[in-house]
């Protein structure tokens, strides 16, 4: 009897599996930091003998070659990638046997890279379910831009191609497990739940429902920006990540974040936005440890950027320096725990700012200085507050001269990005308020909302 384990990287949106039977088993897409696996491995009393990669991933960095490493597995990687380093190619077709009676068949799932492989999971010659990588998702594709752009619409008719043969080929009761789409960016657009079959998704899916013609044009309408550190994490999974190292990074003095700051480094403060708000060093940025700081934080840092932590204890510290292992922010330059009392220096006072609501925005008289809103385009072509100002959050660090005169009202769609920009604006000396609340109540405050029809 085979058995699926689900290892969740919840941050990125990403899921990975270990899948196998009474004595061995094979990974499908590992994450960055192998210790999560291993473990599972080791609680099922298993040996690894597979690791295998659906395709050279660009949203977060892979754990395979270190995985492959530390047990002996075989590493397969679809054959049509091209990486630098040592692996079994695997090819349409191909069949790993991952236990007895249980082996996994690759399929050639071309579309959110042109070398996309599923691997469909069979028990004595069964289908019992197909990890689909970034190509069927759960009411969605992988999108086909992350490649390179002249392709993305040869990419995008592929991926309407390999969702056919996935429907053809399979059951409709075989259970799709793909890797992305669970809040990943790697997804051509948002969808609802955490478990789907190919025949719902036969019912539902663009990609299964839609003509080509008609559903690239919709796919390639619906792209949004692409975070920017996916440029970096191709190239690393292509050449071969190093291994993870999650010792403890050096200790911050509060003169050393003064040094840093000074110095034009990046200082994150990683509790939540309402203890920054409260009061922070002034000049450090906030990026929750419980948001999305992986995403956020490396979609916003410049390239090699050193990045000083600081955190309320060292648990946070560790889970957070696990987190920006993922996206390629290997070792912080140094961090500290504690309180801003602990990293200011002496003599020194704390930053604030304070929070409001949008009621509290809509009792301003004769109104605030300055709106501004920080969600994406998708979000405010849904509806935004008349005469706000737009620069969606991972354009605000390159874009903050462009924010008018004036005490700055900042909103996003629930809180934890007009933090984050409270942060950045409240660094560079800017009067600012940070709206921490829910879009939704800017109609029940009385705010006037256009969507500029």
């Amino acid at each position: 009897m085979f058995f699926i384990d689900t290892i969740e990287t919840e941050g990125l949106g990403n899921r990975s599996y270990l899948v196998g039977g009474a004595r061995t088993a094979s990974v499908v897409d590992p994450p960055r930091d192998v210790d999560r696996v291993l473990a599972a491995a080791a609680v099922r009393g298993v040996r690894i003998s597979h690791v295998m990669e659906t395709h050279v991933h660009n949203d977060y960095v892979t754990g395979g070659p270190d995985l492959a490493r530390l047990t002996g597995a075989t590493y397969l990687v679809p054959a049509g990638a091209r990486v630098a380093f040592a692996r079994t190619p695997v090819a349409d077709g191909d069949t790993i046997t991952v236990d007895e009676g249980v082996a996994l068949r690759a399929m050639a799932t071309p579309g959110h890279t042109p070398h996309h492989t599923s691997y469909v999971l069979e028990e004595h010659g069964l289908v019992a379910a197909v990890f689909t990588g970034g190509s069927l998702l759960i009411g969605s594709v992988g999108r086909p831009d992350l490649v390179e752009p002249r392709l993305t619409e040869q990419l995008a008719r592929a991926q309407h191609a390999s969702a056919h043969r996935l429907a053809a080929e399979l059951p409709d009761e075989t259970p799709v497990l793909p890797t992305h789409g669970f809040g990943s960016f790697c997804s051509s657009s948002r969808s609802e739940g955490d478990a789907t079959t190919i025949g719902k998704e036969k019912a539902g899916n663009d990609a299964l429902v839609k003509d080509v013609d008609s559903f690239v044009a919709v796919l390639l309408a619906g792209l949004e920006d692409v975070p920017a550190y996916y440029a970096r994490m191709g190239p690393i999974n292509s050449a071969g990540p190093s291994p993870v190292d999650l010792t403890a990074p050096p200790v911050a003095t509060a003169a050393d974040i003064a040094e840093r700051l000074a110095a034009g480094e990046w200082v994150v403060d990683l509790r939540n936005r309402i203890a920054f708000a409260e009061g922070h060093v002034a000049g450090s940025f906030n990026f929750e440890a419980d948001g999305k700081i992986a995403t956020y934080l490396a979609w916003m840092i410049p390239s090699g950027k050193p990045v000083t932590l600081l955190a309320e204890s060292p648990a946070q510290l560790a889970a957070a320096q696990r987190e920006l292992v993922r996206v390629g922010i290997d070792r912080p330059a140094a961090a500290a725990t504690g309180t801003p009392g602990d990293w200011i220096p002496e003599g020194h006072t704390p930053r604030s700012f304070p929070r409001a609501t949008f009621a509290d925005l809509a009792a301003q008289d004769p109104g605030p200085g300055v709106v501004l809103d920080v969600r994406r385009d998708s979000e405010r072509a849904t509806g935004w507050i008349e005469g706000s100002v737009h620069i969606p959050i991972h354009h605000l660090h390159r874009r903050l001269a462009e924010v008018p005169a004036g005490t700055v009202w900042v909103h996003c769609a629930g809180g934890m990005r007009a933090g984050i920009a409270a942060s950045l604006l409240d660094a560079v000396g800017r009067d600012v308020v940070a709206v921490d609340d829910s879009f939704a109540a800017a109609t029940d405050a009385g705010l006037p909302l256009t969507t500029g029809s």
